[in-house]
């Protein structure tokens, strides 16, 4: 299979359906918010080689003489097959920032255990008005987390404005929340931001799409379990911007696209790969 990594303004756009999520978020005909994965074909056309007949000669008289008769045309029969084309979809290829690269602290305690089930979608609910602050963030959410009790963040991975993905806690293991539901069985993909107080970056939304697209197909549950925070406890999370995407189905539609399209595989971007993406991060070019 044909892989490739598209790389747009800093963050991961998705395939097929994504300037339709962007549209039905902004409702302004904003620009296409990916691009579609490039799909080869071969075509083979067959011809067959010609064939002829010929017709012999007869008697013509009634003596003992003869005369050939003249050959006649040969019949030349061509057949052209339908040509036949076989299409071979690509994946989409998204790297992951390891724990260890965007500077996570070693675990504080047990983490359970848990089948995923579904796909649930937060938002940390403080603001990200530079993405070159992201992994700081991240950092502290989960200090704040483990001086709370918990073993690790709560989340399973982390989306920061510009669609760069983080690594969270294993997703063998249940998140965390404050509030009054219980996550194990969740996927839990959480975007950067406040969503009650600002607009949601278009590669945020695809790079959401992507994770959310390869937690479909890697546990084996469908894109209609994808829900916000706040449709099992009493929260705003994700806060209105982000629930709206997917109360409208433009989020799932996004996430159908791209399983369409030949799926999302991660890669991992550890050691000094990591450490250059964080710090080009941190930097404020990517």
């Amino acid at each position: 299979m044909d892989r490739r990594t598209f790389l747009v303004a800093g963050g991961i756009l998705a395939a097929a359906g994504a300037a339709g999520l962007v549209r039905a978020l902004a409702g302004d005909g904003s620009e296409t918010l990916g691009q579609t994965v490039p799909r080869s074909s071969a075509a083979t056309t067959i011809q067959s080689a010609p064939t002829s007949s010929t017709t012999s000669s007869s008697t013509l008289a009634a003596d003992t003489s003869t005369t050939s008769a003249a050959p006649a045309e040969p019949t030349v029969t061509t057949a052209q097959a339908t040509p036949t084309t076989t299409t071979l979809q690509a994946a989409l290829v998204v790297p992951i920032i390891c724990k260890t690269a965007w500077g996570a602290r070693p675990l504080a305690g047990a983490l359970g255990a848990h089948s995923i089930e579904r796909m649930t979608v937060h938002h940390t609910a403080v603001r990200l008005d530079r993405n070159a602050d992201a992994p700081g963030q991240i950092r502290g959410h989960q200090a704040f987390h483990q001086q709370s009790g918990w073993a690790d963040l709560a989340y399973h991975y982390m989306v920061d404005a510009n669609g760069n993905i983080y690594e969270g806690r294993p997703f063998s293991a249940p998140g965390d929340t404050f509030t009054n539901y219980d996550p194990a069985g969740h996927f839990l993909v959480c975007c950067e931001g406040n969503f009650d107080q600002q607009d949601l970056p278009e590669a945020q939304v695809a790079s959401l799409a992507a994770m959310l697209a390869w937690g479909s197909d890697a546990f084996g549950i469908s894109p209609d379990t994808i829900a916000g925070h706040r449709d099992y406890a009493s929260t705003t999370c994700p806060g209105t911007t982000l629930a709206g995407i997917m109360e409208n189905g433009s989020l799932q539609a996004a996430v159908v696209a791209l399983l369409e399209s030949g799926g999302v595989e991660l890669t991992e971007a550890c050691g000094d790969e990591g450490a250059a993406l964080v710090a080009a991060i941190e930097a404020g070019t990517a």
